[in-house]
């Protein structure tokens, strides 16, 4: 059964920045398992970097589904899924635009 490391809907980025760190609380440190990161965004110019263990699974890629807040879809929004041995999981939204965009996003984690 996946955990929710991370979630969030409507999260606003601004113009030309980078986020804090959007993974915080109890399920920051995972074991071996299974990642998976679903994500949309409001229009196009956001992207993501995902860190598990010090490991880069994704280095400033290109986030490349928009749509309105709330119709995130986990069938149809996937950005990564892929085994990890384990670690500190990291996730950072950068706007590479001239305008604040929003984002929902849900981290899940699998245990193995």
């Amino acid at each position: 059964m996946a955990i929710v490391v991370a979630s969030g809907s409507a999260v606003s980025v601004a113009a030309n920045t980078k986020s804090a760190d959007q993974v915080s609380g109890r399920n920051q440190y995972v074991g071996k398992g299974r990642i998976q990161v679903i994500a949309k965004t409001s229009a196009t110019g956001m992207n993501y970097t995902l860190n598990v263990g010090g490991v880069a699974l994704a280095d400033d890629n290109v986030i490349p589904y928009t749509g309105t807040a709330g119709t995130l879809s986990v069938n149809d929004n996937v950005l990564i899924d892929q085994v990890v041995a384990g670690g500190r999981v990291e996730l950072f939204l950068r706007n590479t635009t001239a305008g604040a965009l929003t984002n929902d996003y849900i981290v899940y984690f699998t245990p193995m």
